[in-house]
């Protein structure tokens, strides 16, 4: 029978009532309304002179706003006297910040519905202003590149369809054939000064991640022959066109699997990459370098034991990596020859994103810590051939309610996991721990299963670590094997396993943290989103007798049928199963939660966005129809308009809110057996 979730306990439901009242003391504990308006820069990028830098700042919305993802700013740092002001943007989302060469104009993306419909390019004076408009595309702009001398912008842009198109559909020819409403992201270029737009060439290539030349002759990006987010993961080529046109574009090099981000050296010689070493490398995480004249690429991280994850050339023969090693991140100097890293230090931040103003030497990190979410820090200037490792320097504060805010301590630690591999994770204490005693645990499962859970800012709303941590939970997120983070090897450990090994080493993460007297082995919840919602539902089904109440969120639950439903039946078939369905069905249903229904006695919390076409939602059906047949505890909760994930400020505060509840109710109990009891 369908148990309904009761209201939070009087204690929870006075913190939610003293948050929005702003009654905290100096060692107050976070709250739901304060996790959900916290801001964090996003995107950054250093000036040409190196004096500046311009970042993005994700704002959320107010309670009083209309349904939407958060708000984004401009805001620009000046480096001299380390301050931040904000620059553009109220009740909109700017994004993809950058300078004109000649560092006169910040330009960024925005639709503003009064002026263009659509995302367009705007350009601001960088010492200020008003904005005004660079494209008029019919469709959204989604990235674009500034050519070296200022005159050109080369642009990606989807075309909206045409007006008889329009026509049609409003005489209810609204039809949609699958696979073919995909709009193509199709490389333009802009006349600055005349601000006209011309496509580059006919090709239907979806473009993205573009580069100019040094010499401003060619354009080097990445397309795909097709629209489709399934072909854009899996079958991306990298692509050179020459800029006056005239010419279709070539390959560049061949390459296999997934791609990351690229970069073209100073002078024009070589092209720096990130790539998968094989198809069914779950991640784009080794560093190619390539000679742009022709040749072979030489990957410069074979056998590292990282994953790689941002590059920008430093100078001719030296490249700057960003990586991610086990549960944070390292930053090294590479030799764009031999590979050889020298470590440069990041002081334990996470990084979110990062830009290097190669002719400054300046570095301004997007970057996190235990301590906050992603605020702007930079290093430098730096002189060429100077080997000093400068210290970082924040300049923003965004969320300075934080400092008012008791934390739970959180730490890495490790564990054997199945066959004894030394598995990693992310603890954090209960936030008054007392040695001694034992507590509840909560999982709190990253998805992919290529994602990672880092020792940075862990909580979020979807994952709300620090509340957990505040309610008097103990909360493990476990890197498991094919995780990123441990290099090709790792990420490929689950390979034709999924919900195998990769599980048992979650288990054993629970049974180390038993042994430590940390944690009570009959009160165990689980949650996540995507792949974590899997392993959560999993937890529900196949391995009930070890958990005692369950979250999942946005999780298959069927595999068969979801490869049937999602968007990227390939990425997940050859990447994570390295096999298909239909050649293994006993196994992908063996592994499907809903095979093990008959063991399920987890209460299960399922959530899912009505709109999400990565996991549709018949996933959480399934489960939620087949607990309830079985009489186990659950609650079923579509959330509106939201795709893969929560955006909008109202679901985020409800999915925190029913979590925490959900949790407080069932491991308020010892054992499975007591929870009998409990059905209604």
């Amino acid at each position: 029978m369908k148990t309904r979730l009761r209201l939070p306990s009087i204690a929870l439901t006075l913190l939610f009532a003293m948050a929005a009242q702003g009654l905290f003391a100096a060692d107050a504990v976070l709250t739901p309304e304060m996790v959900v308006d916290l801001s964090r820069v996003t995107a950054v990028a250093v000036s040409p002179a190196g004096d500046a830098v311009a970042y993005t700042l994700e704002v959320p919305r107010k309670a009083g706003d209309e349904p939407g993802h958060s708000y984004s700013e401009l805001w620009v740092a000046t480096l001299e006297d380390g301050k931040t002001r904000h620059f553009a943007g109220n009740s909109e989302e700017i994004n993809s910040p950058a300078w004109s060469p000649d560092g006169e104009l910040i330009t960024f993306r925005v639709e503003r519905e009064q002026v263009h419909e659509g995302v367009q390019i705007y350009a601001i004076p960088a010492n200020g202003g008003e904005a005004h408009l660079l494209t008029q595309q019919t469709g959204d702009v989604k990235n674009y590149r500034w050519s070296p001398d200022g005159r050109w912008i080369a642009f990606a842009a989807k075309e909206h369809d045409s007006e008889a198109r329009e026509e049609e559909k409003d005489a209810g020819k609204d039809w949609v054939v699958w696979g073919e409403e995909s709009e193509y992201r199709h490389l333009w270029f802009l006349d600055v000064e005349a601000g006209e737009s011309h496509r580059l060439f006919e090709t239907n290539l979806d473009a993205f991640e573009i580069h100019w030349t040094p010499d401003g002759r060619s354009v080097v990006f990445q397309a795909n022959t097709t629209a489709r987010i399934d072909d854009e993961y899996m079958f991306t080529g990298i692509y050179r066109v020459p800029a006056e046109g005239g010419r279709e574009p070539t390959i560049v090099t061949p390459t296999v699997g997934k791609l990351g981000h690229m970069a073209i050296s100073p002078d024009g010689k070589n092209l720096a990459y990130l790539g998968a070493t094989t198809l069914n490398d779950p991640v784009a995480q080794n560093l190619y370098v390539l000679p742009l004249a022709g040749g072979t690429p030489r990957n410069l991280t074979e056998g590292y034991e990282g994953s790689a994850a941002h590059l920008a050339w430093q100078d001719n023969d030296t490249i700057t990596l960003l990586s991610v090693e086990g549960e944070r991140h390292a930053l090294y100097e590479v030799d764009a020859q031999s590979g050889e890293r020298q470590a440069s230090g990041l002081d334990g931040l996470v990084v979110r994103q990062f830009d290097l103003g190669a002719g400054s030497g300046v570095l301004a990190i997007a970057a996190e810590s235990a301590d906050h979410p992603a605020e702007l820090f930079v290093q430098g200037p730096k002189k060429p051939g100077d080997s000093t490792v400068r210290p970082l320097r924040r300049l923003s504060r965004h969320n300075p309610a934080l400092d008012e805010v008791r934390l739970a301590r959180q730490e890495v630690i490790q564990w054997k996991g199945a066959q004894e591999w030394e598995i990693h994770g992310v603890l954090t204490y209960p936030l008054d721990y007392e040695e001694g005693k034992r507590y509840p645990l909560v999982l709190q499962i990253h998805g992919g299963p290529e994602g990672v859970s880092l020792d940075g800012w862990t909580t979020t709303p979807g994952y709300p670590v620090q509340l957990l941590a505040a309610q008097g939970y103990a909360v493990l997120q476990p890197n498991y094997r094919g995780s990123s983070g441990r290099g090709v090897a790792f990420t490929k450990a689950d390979h034709d396993d999924l919900g195998g090994a990769e599980f048992e080493d979650i288990l054993a993460g629970i049974d180390a943290l038993v042994e430590r007297g940390i944690v009570d082995p009959d009160r165990v919840g689980t949650g996540g989103w995507s792949y974590g919602g899997y392993l959560s539902a999993w937890a529900a089904t196949r391995h009930s007798e070890r958990f005692q109440a369950s979250v999942v969120a946005a999780g298959l639950t069927n595999w068969i049928a979801f490869m049937g439903s999602t968007d990227i039946p390939y990425e997940m078939s050859i990447v994570h199963w390295n096999s298909w369905w239909f050649d293994e069905p006993e196994l992908h249903w063996q592994r499907s939660p809903l095979a093990h229904l008959d063991t399920a006695r987890t209460p299960t919390l399922v959530v899912t966005g009505a709109e999400d076409k990565r996991v549709h939602p018949e996933q959480a059906m399934e489960l939620h129809t087949g607990l309830r047949l079985k009489d186990v505890p659950t609650e079923l909760v579509f959330y509106p308009r939201e795709p893969h994930g929560l955006r909008e400020r109202a679901h985020r505060l409800d999915f925190i809110g029913r979590t925490l509840g959900w949790f407080e109710k069932y491991l308020s109990m010892p054992t499975v057996e007591a929870m009998e009891d409990r059905k209604d």
